[in-house]
């Protein structure tokens, strides 16, 4: 067992708002499948118990995927200073963090997103997992990991498609057996990024800010659902894609991605 103690997670809502979508919640703890272990993850007081199939090297990768050693409280003071409005979605965010995901997943998991229901995203990545994964165990019960790019190249369309990926199984295939250097766009500027992902047919702006925001961490890219929609139209009297970006990124720049994932976790929990 790890634990790492005193630290500012709400880890019940970093875990289901959407950020990832194979995790099980068992009791008080969450069971998450990483990409080369299982980790169950529970909150006693203000510590982070751990336990997992794998202990090496496990703080570390912890600590980067559920971004502990990020400074929010400066991040919240200066967006405070930008937007008093924001005191009451920041304060109901306390402990919330953009976690670090694994790229390729990310990538597949958004494709997978158009149009689809989080049970129904879930349901194929794991199909795709136990299709073709590595398989593994974890208290008494069976795993698969998330396979590689040269694993994932061996499935045909129709695997896609026996996996419920409907018709993005077409966007998967194409996306898997392209040219993709997911790892080219850590030194990309994100304009660029944003550009080289809807390259790619079955990627629009929408999935390309996902992929960002949560593989990446690109802080100023941001998805923009009918929650932050409705949030805006009611203390700004705006609702179009445009203006909102016009004024996220006024007012918060570098931060926008984690403002909008504050007001998409303060809406849906209100």
């Amino acid at each position: 067992m790890l634990e790492i103690k005193n630290i500012n997670l709400d880890l019940k809502s970093t875990i289901t708002c959407g950020q990832i979508f194979r995790y099980e919640e068992v009791e008080d703890s969450y069971i998450v499948v990483l990409s080369d272990r299982i980790v169950k993850l529970k909150m006693e007081d203000n510590n982070l118990i751990v336990t997992s199939n794998n202990y090496n090297n496990l703080e570390k990768i912890i600590r980067s995927y559920l971004d502990l050693d990020r400074d929010y409280n400066k991040i919240n003071k200066e967006l405070l200073l930008s937007d008093n409005s924001l005191k009451e979605i920041i304060k109901a965010s306390k402990g919330f963090k953009i976690m670090h995901t694994p790229k390729l997943e990310t990538c597949i998991s958004y494709i997978l997103s158009q149009n689809n229901g989080v049970p129904q995203i879930r349901n194929s990545l794991n199909l795709i997992s136990k299709k073709i994964g590595t398989k593994t165990s974890f208290e008494g019960k069976e795993y698969f990991l998330f396979p590689s790019f040269n694993e994932l190249k061996k499935l045909s369309v129709e695997d896609f498609h026996e996996c419920k990926a409907g018709f993005r199984d077409k966007y998967l295939y194409k996306f898997i057996n392209s040219d993709i250097n997911i790892n080219k766009i850590n030194n990309m500027e994100t304009n660029d990024a944003l550009e080289y992902l809807m390259s790619f047919k079955g990627i629009g702006l929408k999935v390309a800010s996902c992929i960002l925001l949560f593989a990446y961490q690109r802080f100023d890219v941001f998805p923009i659902d009918t929650w932050v929609k409705k949030y805006f139209n009611e203390n700004y009297g705006i609702s179009d894609i445009k203006s909102i970006k016009k004024i996220a990124n006024d007012k918060f720049g570098k931060y926008s991605g984690l403002v909008i994932q504050y007001i998409f976790n303060y809406s849906r929990n209100r």
